[in-house]
């Protein structure tokens, strides 16, 4: 089946009070105009048509490029159908064409194909939900048969329409070729001087078609964010999937109620998440990991039995097994630990290599380095990379000591099992089973008398 998709996102979205266009703004570190195309995306070869109108260049700006997506201007906004109707001329010659929203993210992609599946040449889907406050929604009108026959706004509706439970999320599947003889024909003699996208399900009945309906698993699957109350509570709502589906694959969360998904996350087995923790971008945790609380972990891959302490933050890091990091490490791109390093409190990681075994505890800076195997630094270490216009690199041998509070300037290479004197700032390179110590003659005054205030 040959499949265009209509992704309305032309509106101002005011109530948002921002200068961001609405369908921008994120649900789980995602645009809710990008949760709807890729939900999209899971028919094959669908053809996608967004209509945009203010913020456009924004929405050109953060879409555009994609060899799958083409975009259409609503210049004035006159309603739902005037808005389809200008991607009418993109449409080719597909079976079916699916109208979207872009500021309601979180249908499922499986809702949408049970709703495409509904379409032939004599008949087309509607998505349809029943609400206790149906306040504000067009109410689908029933005959005698239950058949529908009809979809009336709330304001052009009559006191008995308005007790109607059963509402219009317009969400829809059309025959393509009815929706270019009906779209033309859409007219706006009612209360808002609007051309409605709903008028075609009485145009659909006069000329024979059935108009099938099917409701969602979740009702919020059709929930539209107009404010950043709404935006905030399908947040939360859509967290809350995410959650579940965690713990039914095993995974223990402290408090299920408290942590953030804002991309891809994946768990082995065994994996234990304490609160408040943040994952963005695509985050892999190995077999048996363990995250504290208040962590934030980017584009990251962390090996089987690791652990990652408590307000630690990482971001394209690469951990091996059994590593452990924090608490309140950093972890910068580039970082790279093999099996069983450790980063301890207050160390920052940038474009380095940690070896296997080795250790960097406390209060100290690596960048641009590579440490081998059970290598030790001390605590207050840096690593002094950059001269203002250049980064350079230190190589540390196996086994090497760095005593603390060590400045190693860049470029430098210490060997294996090398020793470091503690206050030192190395500036040639030490050899293998070299002790290098430099720093200033320690003076010693007797009886000195301290300064003291006038």
């Amino acid at each position: 089946m040959n499949i265009d998709v209509v992704v309305l996102a032309a509106g101002q979205g005011s109530r948002m009070k921002s200068s961001l266009p609405k369908v921008l703004h994120p649900i789980a570190g995602k645009p809710m105009l990008g949760h709807v195309l890729d939900a999209a995306r899971n028919f094959a070869g669908a053809r996608m048509h967004v209509v945009i109108g203010h913020g456009a260049q924004h929405i050109r700006d953060a879409f555009g490029g994609q060899d799958d997506l083409s975009f259409a201007i609503q210049a004035e906004q006159l309603g739902t159908g005037h808005a389809v109707l200008q991607a009418l001329p993109q449409l080719g010659n597909s079976d079916v064409t699916l109208i979207l929203y872009g500021d309601v993210p979180l249908t499922q992609a499986k809702t949408l194909q049970a709703l495409v599946a509904l379409v032939d040449a004599k008949n087309m889907g509607l998505l349809t939900v029943v609400m206790n406050d149906a306040t504000g929604y067009g109410r689908i009108v029933r005959n005698a048969e239950q058949q529908v026959v009809a979809i009336v706004e709330h304001k052009d509706a009559s006191a008995a329409q308005r007790e109607i439970r059963e509402v219009n999320t317009g969400i829809m599947a059309v025959p393509t070729a009815r929706l270019k003889q009906w779209l033309p024909a859409l007219k706006n003699n009612n209360a808002q001087g609007e051309y409605y996208l709903t008028d075609i399900i009485a145009m659909a009945v006069a000329d024979g078609l059935c108009v099938k309906t099917l409701h969602p698993e979740f009702a919020e699957e059709t929930n539209g964010v107009n404010n950043r109350l709404q935006q905030a509570e399908l947040e939360r709502w859509h967290q809350a999937q995410l959650s579940r589906k965690l713990m039914e694959q095993g995974v223990t969360l402290l408090d299920p109620a408290r942590i953030d998904i804002r991309g891809e996350l994946i768990c082995g087995r065994d994996v234990v998440i304490d609160i408040n923790a943040v994952f963005e971008g695509r985050v892999e945790l190995g077999d048996g990991v363990y995250v504290g609380p208040n962590c934030v972990i980017k584009n990251c891959v962390i090996g089987a039995g690791s652990e990652i302490e408590a307000y630690s933050h990482l971001e394209e890091a690469t951990l091996a097994n059994d590593c452990h990091v924090g608490p309140y490490a950093r972890l910068r791109p580039g970082a790279d630990l093999a099996d069983k390093a450790k980063v301890g409190n207050f160390v920052e990681i940038k474009k380095s290599k940690i070896g296997k075994g080795s250790k960097v505890n406390h209060l100290s800076y690596i960048g641009d380095a590579t440490l081998g195997s059970d290598v030790n630094v001390g605590a207050g270490t840096i690593t002094c990379n950059y001269d203002g216009v250049n980064k350079f690199k230190t190589q540390i041998g196996d086994n090497a000591f760095i005593g603390s509070n060590s400045s190693l300037v860049a470029p430098v290479n210490i060997g294996a099992y090398a020793t470091v004197g503690a206050g030192s700032t190395i500036t040639k390179d030490v050899g293998d089973n070299n002790l290098a110590v430099a720093r200033g003659k320690q003076v010693q005054i007797d009886h000195w008398q301290r300064p003291v205030k006038k």
